[in-house]
C-alpha cells in the first residue's frame, strides 16, 4: 500500500503538468492579440506577436522580423517560419510565473518564459536602417 501512495505521490506532478499543456485552442486564447516577450534564464530571447487565422511575427532580441504560422501536432505548438525550413515546436504551460515554452525534446532544458505582455504590434525594423 506505501508503496502504492508512493508512486501516485511522485506520479501526480507529472499528470498535473500534462494537463497543463495548452492545446491549440486555449494557446490562442491566450496568446491572440498579444505581443510576448520571452526570457531564457533570466535575459531577454526574443519577442512573438500573435495575429488573427494563428499568424505570428518574431524577432530575436535585436533580430529581423520573421513571418510564421502555428498549428498544433499531438502536444506541441509547432512555428512553421517563412525563412526556415524547420518547424519549432514547442508545449506551453500557464505557470504562476506566467506562460512557459518548452522545446521539443529538450524537456529538462531551460525554457523560456514570458517576461511581458502588450497589445502594441512588435516594431520591426525595416531593411537597411541607416544605410
Amino acid at each position: 500500500m506505501r508503496l502504492l501512495l508512493a508512486a501516485i505521490l511522485v506520479l501526480s506532478p507529472l499528470a498535473a503538468a500534462a494537463e497543463d499543456t495548452l492545446d491549440a485552442d486555449q494557446f490562442d486564447a491566450r496568446t491572440l492579440g498579444r505581443t510576448i516577450t520571452y526570457s531564457r534564464l533570466g535575459e531577454v530571447y526574443g519577442t512573438e506577436e500573435y495575429l488573427p487565422g494563428r499568424r505570428v511575427r518574431w524577432a530575436f532580441t535585436g533580430g529581423s522580423c520573421k513571418e510564421g504560422s502555428w498549428f498544433q501536432r499531438e502536444s506541441y505548438i509547432c512555428f512553421a517560419y517563412d525563412t526556415r525550413s524547420d518547424l519549432q515546436c514547442w508545449t506551453f504551460t500557464e505557470t504562476d510565473a506566467g506562460l512557459v515554452a518548452r522545446f521539443m525534446g529538450d524537456a529538462e532544458g531551460d525554457p523560456l518564459v514570458a517576461l511581458r505582455e502588450s497589445p502594441l504590434p512588435l516594431a520591426c525594423a525595416g531593411p537597411d536602417v541607416g544605410v
